[in-house]
């Protein structure tokens, strides 16, 4: 029997006047956006199981459609072929640039084996619009005897949401980009903030400085990365990592925190103390003029940091302005038995001075995110190193006091990875409302899947309703997200050294589409 598998959803009901015997084609879509600035996104797979004996049976031709308003950002369409299910760029079989919604791509190859794949991939064009969508069917297959194929779609997402890179491995000599936080000021300007690894991809003590993008098109395209906090030489001693970003509504500041190693003082070596040769150190840079231009680095660990823990930074991601001004970052210390606690700080005076020194809601956990969720009431959404969920707690008087959610372990799964969380106005079947957003990989072990979720009762529930897978493959996992409208939000992610970028309805979240 030939069996024909595709991965994507198919709604094709052709009938073939010479249909190949003891055959099947089967198609399955892969959950991936289709990002400009890759060489490749494979979209839908083709499983080809060819009878035992095929006589060196040949493709001709694989017919195909595509939603019209697509054609304008598809700069090629390619199909590659493969020995197994993984997706590989080594054979590439036929390369094309569509003019039409539904035609025939030439694909000549002979079938080695009874089981064989087929891989079909976007290249977008440096024009694409990432608010568009594109969907994509194979409809049957044509033999080079004039036999044909008809490819039975699976149930999935043949339909992908356009997104960009922002930051590719290799670009300005840097090995990976890690460590994504992104806000959007008043302006509607995206500033976007990561680790610049230079020489791999390993955490501090490294080489490692802060780039910012910034992007004036609601993230179509990004202007050239900047350096904004670099510690000086010996750089592999010297590295600055793990940013967060906030903006300040009030005064229109961006504020840019994370962690400087001076030597080995970043987890493993950090100690007691304040001077940057014994621990490590909380740093702030700012930018008053839309990110354009940047301070030089400060250091507040003296303002935030007990003597005797071992280490205190912030929690990567993004950080908030409470309704009554006050300005939060997400943090972390590492207590005098090397004990990590989630934590915060937060400043009265926006951002001239910190209070800090406050003891986190529970052990063992570390990278966190904040939101106040009402007037006056945070939530801290922690990274929990046991394990398999988050762990989540709120507090009334900005840490003096933490109660453990209802929601602490249980409702969030979580492989021991960074989480995002934004409390954002939008737009939900036509009304204003608050909604709590959160996106990681969701996933009890290993880093794949991220994922939007949404509460609509603020953290109460996460409804299994309310979610959208945005990305199956594995990836180092961080994400943060930002509001771009009343509609949309948008989520910067990491990939495997890449970082990308996605814009969501609002809509997509809560139906699952």
């Amino acid at each position: 029997m030939l069996t024909l598998t595709v991965f994507g959803t198919w709604h094709c009901n052709l009938s073939f006047t010479k249909e190949l015997p003891e055959a099947r084609a089967t198609a399955y879509p892969v959950d991936i956006p289709v990002l400009k600035g890759l060489v490749a996104n494979p979209i839908l797979r083709i499983t080809i199981s060819l009878p035992l004996k095929n006589d060196g049976l040949q493709i001709q031709t694989l017919r195909v459609s595509l939603n019209p308003s697509s054609l304008k950002d598809i700069q090629t369409l390619d199909v590659y072929q493969t020995g197994a299910e993984p997706f590989s760029s080594n054979t590439l079989l036929a390369r094309t640039k569509p003019s039409s919604p539904g035609f025939d791509i030439p694909v000549a190859t002979t079938s080695q084996s009874s089981l064989f794949f087929l891989w079909i991939s976007i290249v977008l064009t440096p024009e694409a619009d990432i608010n568009h969508l594109i969907e994509l069917h194979c409809e049957k297959i044509v033999f080079h005897n004039g036999e044909q194929l008809r490819v039975n779609e699976q149930k999935g997402n043949y339909t992908k949401r356009c997104g960009v890179v922002v930051r590719k491995a290799g670009d300005d000599k840097v090995n990976t980009y890690r460590i994504p936080g992104i806000v959007q000021t008043d302006k509607g300007t995206l500033i976007a903030v990561y680790d610049n690894r230079y020489n791999n991809s390993r955490d501090l003590p490294e080489d490692i400085d802060i780039g910012m993008s910034r992007s004036i098109d609601s993230g179509r395209s990004w202007q050239p990365m900047k350096v904004i906090m670099d510690m000086g030489t010996p750089h592999a001693n010297n590295g600055v990592g793990d940013p967060a970003i906030l903006f300040d509504p009030a005064t229109k500041e961006i504020l840019v925190a994370a962690l400087w190693s001076k030597g080995n003082r970043s987890i493993a070596g950090s100690g007691p103390g304040l001077a940057p040769d014994s621990t490590g150190q909380f740093m702030l840079v700012s930018s008053t003029d839309d990110g354009l231009t940047w301070s030089a680095p400060r250091s507040i660990t003296k303002q935030v940091k007990r003597p005797a823990w071992n280490l205190f930074f912030n929690g990567p991601g993004m950080g908030i302005a409470m309704s009554d001004g006050k300005l939060v970052f997400a943090a972390q210390y590492w207590d005098e038995n090397k004990m990590p606690f989630a934590t915060i700080i937060y400043s009265e005076d926006h951002g001239k001075t910190w209070k800090g020194n406050i003891a986190g809601p529970k052990a063992n956990t570390t990278e966190s995110q904040v939101a106040e969720i009402s007037p006056g009431m945070l939530m801290l959404n922690m990274r929990d190193n046991r394990g398999g969920y988050r762990s989540i707690a709120t507090t009334k008087n900005m840490g003096s006091r933490w109660t453990e959610h209802s929601t602490s372990f249980s409702a969030l799964p979580d492989p021991v990875c960074m989480g995002s969380l934004l409390k954002a106005t939008v737009n939900v079947s036509g009304s204003v409302q608050e909604v709590l957003f959160f996106s990681n990989p969701n996933t009890s072990h290993d880093r794949y899947n991220i994922t939007i979720k949404a509460s609509l009762d603020l953290g109460q529930t996460w409804l299994p309703a309310h979610q959208l897978l945005i990305d199956e493959r594995d990836s180092f996992g961080y994400s943060c997200l930002t509001k771009i409208d009343d509609h949309t939000i948008g989520i910067l992610y990491e990939g495997i050294k890449d970082l990308f970028f996605v814009k969501v309805p609002v809509s997509a979240v809560l139906t699952r589409k």
